[in-house]
């Protein structure tokens, strides 16, 4: 009973924690993640002593093993298949040499300078080059960044992890298990044939086919009898979690599977994505979070006790090492100067490291326990290094005033949906959102009615459409008030919000 009040309050801390400071902490950019490994410092055996999440913890194992797919779920869900298409070049760039070749240089280290065997350093290779999307959130919702490498870094947290999540399994294939068991559709060296089959062929088939099974009956039943709008977040969340199960129960791999439908999900429901971008996301980074409270009770600190030169010198180079193979590999895209340091130096490390370290712990591997310790070195030197960047880059925009780049106006066409919201000085009984057609919008300018326009179309949409109506306003619909009240916005204007 203790333990599940515990754990109920670890829950509720991470929430109220989280919320309170989520605006004072956009806009400084110090780190959320650092405040809540320091929550979980505290309540461990170090601090008060309220917890000590250990590696053979069955909560960090669900915690991890649900993280990881949601992760990995979230990442394809976020993902713009336009941009997928109008970018290969740079997308190719990204996931190729600019992921692959410092996965490569980090196990080349790991293997010359800390004595590790081929296939241990090759997973904590692939683990250190995943870029960690939680610790780039805030950098990427600051208007300070520009378009391009917004763009980027979205393209490389989206698909990065599913590049390097095979090469994590396969090693671990090669290495001895202490364990005869069978987790997270990891097999033992007698069961290889097996496990390339669940990663490579029932993974993605059966992620997608609870995707589309997913996609479809949402259909049906949205044309039918309608959905609200916020239970269809909580569906994204259960297909992501359906899929993963799927998978797992008939030896597929459920990371991939997570993703595959993701990505399906992405690519044929568009509004189930933007259902999941406002309340399925906000949730996925709550259990993020819990997971780095847990992992800071006591494991991510465990490799502080053993630093010496060579570790410390294998972390330095951890971290440089996708900077200085991105920065180069970069050119030839038409990319000025500026966006190209932007892309190169954001690339943290980060949960999704810590991930993919704990698989060989999990399964069960002889002395995976390093694999995890030394990852967890160069993530913590990453969220101070990458962490203290971010808050200098956003307080240094700040200062200068700088926001993203505009986007270049439209004309309004006949077909737009117009939506006006009422004026703030009216009272707000209206039950629903009156329309309005482009005729009645032109007869209150020609009154000479204030009137705003107001694009409030989702992030995702948005930035895969350059096109905007003449004179509109951009007010983010994730943080509507703080837009308005920056542009300062007339209060007895009647505002036309459309969002398609």
């Amino acid at each position: 009973m203790e333990s599940f009040v515990t754990s109920v309050a670890l829950i509720g801390i991470v929430i109220v924690v989280a919320s309170l400071l989520s605006g004072v902490i956009e806009r400084s950019g110090f780190p959320l993640v650092a405040i809540f490994l320091l929550i979980g410092a505290s309540i461990g055996p170090w601090g008060f002593g309220i917890a000590d999440v250990g590696f053979h913890s069955p909560a960090l194992h669900a915690l991890a093993m649900l993280g990881l797919a949601l992760l990995l779920f979230s990442d394809a869900v976020t993902l713009d298949t336009k941009q997928l298409r109008t970018r290969r070049r740079m997308l190719w760039r990204l996931l190729v040499p600019g992921t692959l070749v410092p996965a490569a240089i980090t196990a080349l280290s790991a293997w010359f300078f800390l004595g590790m065997s081929g296939p241990a350093a090759a997973i904590v290779g692939a683990a250190l080059a995943s870029t960690d999307p939680v610790l780039l959130r805030t950098v990427l919702r600051s208007k300070a960044l520009p378009e391009t490498p917004r763009i980027a870094l979205r393209l490389e947290t989206g698909m990065n992890d599913v590049v390097l999540l095979p090469i994590v399994i396969l090693s671990m294939l090669l290495l001895p298990s202490g364990s005869a068991d069978v987790t997270a559709g990891v097999a033992s060296n007698d069961h290889v044939g097996r496990s390339l089959l669940g990663l490579f062929v029932l993974g993605p088939a059966l992620g997608a086919l609870v995707g589309w099974v997913g996609i479809s009956a949402l259909a049906s039943i949205r044309s039918r009898t309608g959905v609200r709008r916020d239970y269809e977040s909580l569906y994204a969340l259960g297909l992501a979690f359906t899929s993963f199960a799927v998978a797992e129960a008939v030896g597929g791999s459920g990371f991939v599977a997570a993703f595959v439908a993701g990505l399906l999900v992405a690519a044929k429901d568009v509004e189930l994505c933007d259902c999941f971008l406002e309340y399925g996301e906000a949730t996925s980074e709550m259990l993020l979070l819990l997971t780095f409270v847990a992992l800071g009770t006591t494991l991510i600190w465990i490799g502080l006790g053993s630093l010496d030169w060579r570790v410390v010198l294998f972390a330095v180079i951890a971290l440089i090492a996708r900077p200085l193979v991105l920065y180069p590999m970069l050119a030839g895209l038409k990319l000025d100067v500026r966006d190209r340091r932007l892309i190169a130096a954001f690339g943290p490390r980060g949960l999704s490291s810590l991930l993919l370290a704990l698989l060989p712990v999990f399964a069960g591997i002889q002395n995976a326990e390093q694999i995890f310790t030394v990852t967890s070195v160069v993530v913590l030197l990453s969220v101070v290094v990458h962490g203290g960047g971010t808050a200098f880059f956003l307080r240094k925009s700040a200062s200068r005033g700088l926001v993203g780049p505009a986007k270049a106006p439209a004309p309004l066409s006949r077909s737009a949906a117009i939506v006006p919201a009422a004026p703030v000085s009216q009272s707000p009984a209206v039950a629903a959102p009156l329309r309005i057609t482009i005729d009645e919008m032109r007869a209150l300018q020609a009154n000479g009615e204030p009137v705003v326009i107001v694009d409030a179309r989702s992030d995702r949409t948005y930035d895969g459409d350059p096109a905007t109506a003449a004179a509109a306003v951009r007010l983010r619909p994730d943080d509507p008030v703080r837009d308005a009240t920056e542009k300062r916005l007339s209060q007895r204007a009647t505002l036309l919000v459309y969002c398609a």
